[in-house]
C-alpha cells in the first residue's frame, strides 16, 4: 500500500494520551493513529449505511420524522 505523510496538530494532552495508548498496544504512533483513523472512517461508513437503510424503510412504510418524534416522546413518557 502506498502511503503519504501528513502533518497534524494535536493538543499536547491528547498527544500524550495517543503515545501512552500506542506504547500500551506496542505500536508506533503512526500505526496507532492510522488504525484510529481507519476505524473512524469505517464507523462513518457503517453509520451512513444504517441511516440509508432506516430512511428507505421509513419511506416504504410512510413513517415521517413527526411519527418518530411522537414515538420517542411517548416512550419517554411511559405511554409505549
Amino acid at each position: 500500500m502506498r502511503t503519504a505523510t501528513v502533518n497534524l496538530s494535536l493538543p499536547t494532552v491528547l498527544l500524550r494520551e495517543v503515545d501512552a495508548e500506542a506504547r500500551r498496544e506496542r505500536r508506533t504512533r503512526s500505526e496507532y493513529v492510522r488504525e484510529a483513523v481507519r476505524a473512524q472512517v469505517q464507523r462513518r461508513k457503517n453509520w451512513d449505511r444504517l441511516l440509508a437503510y432506516a430512511n428507505a424503510n421509513a419511506k416504504r412504510r410512510h413513517i415521517t420524522q413527526a411519527d418518530v418524534e411522537t414515538a420517542i416522546r411517548e416512550v419517554r413518557q411511559g405511554k409505549r
